[in-house]
């Protein structure tokens, strides 16, 4: 081989070890943009918001979070209303026998989701009275009829799936797949499992096992200190000790500095 030729298949290799490595962290960017754009909207929108009304907002913006919870949920996507009741229903009855996601009930995480997904139903499609629960909450009922039809779920898994065929370098990434599917119930999942079993306590006092997880809650953007917020439910800040950090409460302040939503109790 030509010292020409050598340098040509030099080049060639560190070309595609080059584009395996941008290829390897496409896949990784993605889904960390995926895991935390969808678990903002869900700690900022239908938690903080839907569910507690700890800020307010225009009806325009309302339309604009509630569309980008859909995008960012995608097949995973979580119906406001039955989010908002689902929760109102949990701090109601938080560990008991009435709480619909509570793990002290619930022998292992499996048994905790198919619980929960039975009680989401059951709110979703109005099978019991639940006016009580149902006021002030968002609502748009075309949307909600396209989202969950199992086309649109279908589709958004047809995307994904295409975005890691496209762009994955090795066969292990796949195994990130599934979590793309049902990333919004799986955030839930992991706030009622481990925010009501594994942690410390602030507010010692409260009726029921919350426990604030990580002092820097980077996983869950602040809402793995569930017992900071069953002690104070209308409180928008998670975060209490010094060493606390709430980041979806830091978000929502900076969306409050630029007039996009007003917050109630801080």
């Amino acid at each position: 081989m030509t010292t020409g030729g050598k340098l040509n298949s030099k080049y060639s290799t560190i070309i595609m070890s080059a584009r395996i490595i941008l290829q390897l962290f496409a896949i990784i960017i993605l889904f960390i943009l995926h895991w935390y754009s969808s678990l903002f909207f869900q700690t900022v929108f239908l938690h903080r918001y839907a569910s507690h009304q700890m800020f307010t907002m225009s009806k325009t913006w309302e339309r604009i979070f509630f569309f980008c919870t859909f995008l960012t949920q995608g097949s995973s996507f979580l119906n406001p209303r039955a989010y908002a009741i689902l929760h109102r229903l949990h701090h109601k009855y938080s560990d008991t026998k009435n709480d619909p996601h509570s793990p002290i009930f619930s022998k292992n995480i499996i048994k905790l989701n198919l619980n929960t997904i039975k009680h989401y139903e059951s709110v979703r499609l109005n099978k019991k009275d639940y006016s009580k629960y149902d006021t002030d909450v968002p609502r748009w009922p075309s949307l909600e009829k396209i989202s969950d039809h199992w086309i649109t779920r279908l589709s958004f898994v047809v995307f994904y799936s295409l975005i890691y065929l496209k762009f994955s370098t090795a066969n292990w990434q796949y195994a990130l797949l599934p979590i793309h599917f049902i990333m919004g119930p799986l955030h839930g999942s992991i706030v009622n499992w481990c925010g009501h079993r594994y942690g410390y306590t602030n507010d010692k006092k409260t009726k029921d096992n919350s426990k604030n997880t990580l002092p820097v809650d980077f996983l869950m953007m602040g809402e793995l200190f569930q017992n900071n917020h069953h002690s104070n439910p209308s409180k928008m800040k998670f975060s209490r000790r010094w060493f606390e950090l709430d980041p979806g409460y830091i978000a929502a302040k900076i969306l409050s500095k630029i007039n996009i939503l007003r917050i109630k109790n801080a």
